[in-house]
Parts: structure tokens; sequence; C-alpha cells
């Protein structure tokens, strides 16, 4: 997947969480790893992201207020246009351009720093202290205009310099305030001294300035070019690049329409990179981010609503006392393999139940902030505008909407001062909120619409591959919430159950064929019909196809059409190949068919046989309970713990549960069947060198004793 501005964001996204990790110490389910970043991910990314954005914006805003005066000559009842500029006081004016020289040096400092061009410990009391003293210096400015300079027959208006610098102050003010919790949180030690940011975050800080600049020097050419007032050509870029579209500003001159094809167009183009950018970073990282958090809050209040109840005995591990027979829960009844896979079950409905409320809360919070912008906002165009035309807050309640959704008439318009200058920064906030709200209606009310009419699809005139008795079977266990139809409904389990478990023939089938040596005709029938004997054993192309098949997942069919496969389901008695060689075999078809799970979308997720079968290959056993621990609701990072005999014993709904990682499941087990794999190819090659050397002396010491 690509952001708005062509990066691959699957590139970078694992950036942050490769930076943290590099520094803690290596455990099974990585505990602190899980959870920090997630915990303090808007500390330590989003608001130095944000700050990042909105600087420019503030800096902007700046501008505006300082090429223009800050008061009009202004007689009631006439037209706005004919206003006339009061000079402003020198000092005023040099006080306006060092705030916004010092703005600009904070912004600076912030873009070096995230690039590591700057230390934090230089850059951070820089920006922090030069954003707040333009915030102290703009609302002095604020205040010395409305009172001491204030005219005394009163014929005047404050001009729209005037309230960009106020909306500059509020901004300005605002992102320093979000910096010093970042530095806060550095100082405390939740995160490095330094912006983990990915390049595509500081991608968007460079496409929001870039937009700027292009805005605010369009406005520059067209108000020359129209003979308008330079704040009011910055308006009418606004309304154009918004794709707004008001009608009451537009270019009249050849010249002016002739520039308007190419700047609006690269304009448009480069908002919309903007707001892409924008629904990428928040909606697709900061989602994760999210989850993962929401996760863990629904894991500890599920763990400690059992401890309450006295319902926890099923996460208890299962100690085996018989070496060949495990031990039953005197409870449950149950082995530890099944008490395993119960506690994976549990784990899966808390991800379900945390995800179903996190697109419901993250409706609920874009909506809300959509509404309160649509009606405080219109409130506040009423009030604006009160005094040059008689609007209704009805009449304010419709302009906003029809901004809102670029719709624009243009029937109803701000011409005030204030009015014009607050739609610019209100749009600023507004269409981003818009787009943000859009995204998530989609992952939740147009979802759901989309999942039940394929559900519906699927019984009656469109049903899936898995045809349309499981389909049906599948449905009414859903609709009954698991009491129809619990046992068997997928009659051909998907995924690794029908691709990377090996596929066993009947032996009478591989001796038709002649694919097996005579001397394995004693073997028993369902070890000798597997897929590795078979790929070890197959010398002509035929096979070799037929497994290129079955790692490739696509083992439903072979040469001959008429052989069905038989999946097999991975239990608490199945064991990984004691052969060297087969077990490296199949390690290596394991990672070419786990990279292929990592191309889903959306992102695969594993079964529990499936998930025991690939820690088995790691050298974890489900059905051991020596590695298996009782999980705590609170995170345990006692020294002890992360160095002592604790530390390779995890539990499925524990904080160290590889379900709890920041990464994908495939991504996960494909990192740990590499490291395997190269582990053992390490002890292989250690174990050749070490034959190697015992040859050599064995030759020299032959050598040496017919000398003698």
């Amino acid at each position: 997947m690509e952001d708005a501005g062509g990066e691959n964001v699957e590139e970078h996204l694992q950036e942050v969480d490769e930076q943290y990790k590099a520094s803690l110490p290596k455990l099974m389910g990585e505990d602190q790893a899980h959870r920090d970043p997630s915990r303090w991910w808007f500390a330590s990314a989003a608001f130095p992201m944000v700050a990042g954005t909105l600087g420019p914006v503030a800096s902007a805003f700046s501008i505006c207020a300082l090429v223009r005066p800050w008061r009009q000559n202004y007689t009631k009842g006439a037209d706005i246009k004919t206003a006339t500029f009061i000079k402003d006081p020198a000092w005023l004016i040099a006080i306006n351009a060092v705030q916004l020289a010092i703005a600009l040096s904070s912004n600076l400092a912030l873009l070096l720093n995230m690039t590591r061009r700057l230390r934090f410990s230089v850059a951070q009391p820089v920006t922090i202290v030069g954003w707040y003293l333009s915030s102290i210096c703009l609302i002095a400015l604020a205040s010395t205009t409305a009172g001491p300079l204030r005219p005394e027959n009163n014929d005047f208006i404050w001009s729209e310099a005037y309230f960009y610098g106020i909306y500059a102050a509020v901004l300005y003010f605002v992102v320093a305030s979000l910096m010093v919790v970042t530095v806060w949180g550095s100082q405390q030690g939740h995160y490095a001294k330094d912006f983990m940011l990915t390049p595509s975050q500081r991608t968007l800080m460079l496409q929001t300035i870039s937009f700027l600049i292009y805005l605010l020097i369009g406005a520059l050419i067209f108000s020359n070019t129209e003979g308008w007032n330079y704040l009011d050509g910055v308006y009418w870029a606004a309304v154009t690049l918004f794709t707004v579209g008001f009608g009451d500003y537009y270019p009249t001159s050849t010249l002016g329409r002739a520039l308007l094809f190419p700047y609006s167009l690269v304009g448009i183009i480069s908002l919309g990179l903007v707001i892409g950018s924008i629904r990428t970073l928040m909606l697709e990282r900061g989602k994760k981010r999210l989850d993962a958090r929401m996760v863990e809050k629904l894991r500890h209040r599920v763990l400690r609503k059992m401890a309450k109840k006295g319902k926890d005995g099923i996460l208890t591990p299962i100690r085996d006392t018989h070496s060949d027979s495990p031990e039953l829960s005197s409870s449950s009844g149950l082995t530890e393999f099944q008490r395993r896979q119960s506690e994976f079950e549990l784990m899966r409905k808390i991800q379900k139940q945390a995800t179903h409320r996190h697109r419901w809360i993250a409706l609920a919070i874009s909506t809300s902030t959509w509404l309160v912008l649509w009606l405080v906002g219109a409130k506040v165009f009423q009030e604006c505008e009160r005094q040059y035309q008689q609007l209704t807050y009805f009449d304010t309640f419709y302009m906003a909407y029809v901004s809102l959704t670029t719709i624009g008439y243009g029937d109803i318009t701000p011409i005030s001062n204030a009015g014009k200058s607050f739609w610019v920064f209100w749009a600023l906030l507004a269409l981003p909120t818009m787009t943000v709200l859009i995204s998530n209606a989609g992952d939740t009310i147009v979802k759901g619409i989309k999942d039940a009419t394929d559900k519906v699809a699927t019984v009656t005139i469109l049903p899936s591959e898995r045809g349309f008795k499981s389909e049906f079977k599948a449905t009414f266990n859903a609709l009954s919430h698991g009491k129809l139809f619990t046992e068997d409904i997928e009659e051909s389990p998907p995924g690794i159950h029908g691709a990377s478990q090996r596929h066993r023939y009947s032996s009478e089938e591989n001796d038709d064929e002649g694919e097996l040596a005579q001397d394995q005709a004693d073997v028993d029938a369902e070890s000798a019909n597997t897929g590795l004997i078979k790929q070890k054993q197959a010398k002509n192309a035929r096979n070799e196809e037929s497994h290129k098949r079955r790692v490739e997942g696509n083992a439903a069919e072979e040469d001959s059409g008429d052989r069905p496969d038989r999946a097999v389901r991975f239990d608490d008695s199945s064991t990984t190949p004691m052969d060297p060689a087969e077990y490296h075999l199949t390690l290596i078809e394991e990672i070419g068919l786990v990279m292929q799970h990592l191309k889903s979308h959306p992102p695969r997720k594993y079964t529990f046989q499936e998930w025991a079968w690939y820690l088995r290959l790691i050298g974890e056993d489900e059905s051991d309970a020596a590695k298996h621990r009782k999980p705590h609701a609170h995170l345990r990072s006692s020294k002890d713990e992360l160095e002592g005999k604790e530390r390779a014993k995890w539990s499925w709904v524990g904080s160290r549960s590889p379900l709890m990682s920041s990464q994908e499941e495939a991504e996960w087990i494909l990192e740990r069947l590499i490291e395997t794999l190269t582990d053992e190819l390490r002890g292989v090659k250690a174990a050749r060198r070490k034959n190697e050397m015992k040859n050599q002396k064995s030759q020299q010491a032959d050598t040496f004793m017919p000398g003698l």
C-alpha cells in the first residue's frame, strides 16, 4: 500500500518498532515492545507529527498577519471592500516581524531534529521557547490593537491580518504545549530522546509546507492580477484549492483565467497528497497503535474479571506427571494442548471485541469532532457576519454544511474580515476531519452493510468456494452465537490446513505411481505417505511440480486431476521431521508459504492448529507446560523475570503472547522461522568444521605414525 506521496507505507511501518525493540531484551513475546510503543505512541510520534504539521500552518498565518495593517476605517453600512487601512506603528510591525522570524526558526529546528540533523537537546528548547514567544508576542499585539491603539471615533474594524494573528497565536501555543508533553515523556524514559518518525510522517510535514507556500504564492499572483486585497486572495486560493468554489471571488482577466488552469490543477493534487497522507498515517498507523492499546486494556479487564469470579483455573498450566500421558486438570478435564487452545480462543475473542469496539469508538470520535466543527463553526460565522449581513443560525448552519461537503453553492458566503479569515482557519481543520469521518464510516457502517450483503449472497445465489452447505452452517452458527452447527463447520479446512500441512495419500496411490523405494514398504501408512518423503524420493519433474504447488498453497489439484487431497489437522501428537535434512526442507517450505501470507489483505490470521505447527517448528511445544505460565493482568518487567528462569514462559492471554505483538502474525512467524533455520544451518556448519578438523588431525596422525 502506498500513501499519497507515492511512498510504500508498508516498507516503513515497522521502523518505529525496530528502533524501540533494538534496546530491549529479546523475549518470547517482546513483552515491553508489545505495549510501550502503543501506550506512548501519541507522545513519541503523533504529537511531534501534529506539531510539525500545524507549525507551518501557524507560520503561514503569521505571514498573513504581517503583510497588511491590523485596522481599517469603516463606516457602518458601507461596502467593506472599500474600507481603507490605518497604518500600524513601526514598533508593532517590528515585533510582528521578529516573532515571525522566531517562529520560522522554531519550525526549522523541529524539522532538522526530525531529519536527524540537529540534536534533540538543542532543537527542543529552541522549538518550544520560540513558539511560546511567538504566541505571547501575537497575543500582546492583539491586546494592544484592541485597547491603546483603538481609535476614539470607533469608525474602524479589525482587518483580516488581525484575526490571522490570533489564529497563529492559538496554534503556536497548542503545538508548543504538545512538544512539552513529548519532551517530558522522553525525560521520564518512556521512549528515546529522539523522534521515532517514519519517512512517510516526515513527508506529510514537507507536503504541508509545500502546499502552504504554494497557496500563499498563488494568492500573491492572483491578487496582483485581479486587483484584490492580498488577504482576499488568500481566501480565494483556499476556496479554490479546497474545491468549494463559492464564486464570490473569481478571476475576470484573461491572464488570471489562463493561470487558473495550472494553478488549480497542481494545487488540488497537492491538497490530495496532504489529505491522503493524513488518512494513511492517522488511520493506518494510528489505528494499529490504538487497536493494540485497546486489546491490552480489554485483556486486563477480562483477566481481572475471571480472577474475581474464580474462573481463571483454565489459565493455569497443566503440568505433566507422567512421561507418556499428560496430567488432566481436575476442574476442566483438558490436556495442556486443549487448555492452550482454549486460551488461544479466548485471546481471539478479546481481539475481536477490541477491534469492534475501537471501530465504533473511532467513528464516534470523528463524528463528534465533525459535528462540533459544523455546529460551532456555524455559530462563529453567524457572529462574525452579524454586523454585515443578517444571517440566521440556520443560514450559517447551511453554509458550513455546503463548505464541509465541498458543494459550495455560493448563495451564502462570508463577507466580513473575521468571517473570511475564520473560514480559511476552519477549513484547514474541517476538511481533513471530513476525510477521517468518511474513512471511519467505511470501516463500520459501510463495511457492515457490505458484509451483510455478501453473507446473504453466499447462502442464496452466490455460494463461496466452501460450498452452500458449509456457508449455511457457518451463517447459522454465527446467528446462534455458536449454539448451532458448532462441529465440523468447515468441511475442508482453509489456509495451512490445505496447503502448508503435508498432504497424505494412500499407500496404494503411491505404489501405483512407483514413487517410493521398496525399502519404505514396511513404514506405517501415515508416515510413508507424507509429502516430505514423497518429495525427497521422487526423481521426476512431475513430482517436483506437485511439490511447488503444495508450497504455493495450490495442492487442491494434481496433474492426474482425479486424486483429491485430504488435509490432516495437527494436534498435540503431531511431530516435526526428525531427519535434519527434512527438518531444514520443512523450514524452507514454510518460510516460502508464510512469505505468500504476508501479501494477504487483510493480514492473515492463523488458527490454533497452524500456530501449534509453527511453534513446534521453532522449538515450542504447545502440549508441554514447561514453557507455559499463568497470565498476569499487569506487565511484570522486573529484572528477575526478564533475565531469570521466567524468561521463556508465556501465555496466549499474557502480555508476551505473539497475538499481542506489534507485528502481523505472518511477520512474527516468518522472523522466527528464519532465525530457527539460520541457527540450524550455523549448527550444521559448525559440526562440519568440527568433523573436518577431526579428519585433518586423524590424517596428520596417520601420516606421523608410519614415520615412527
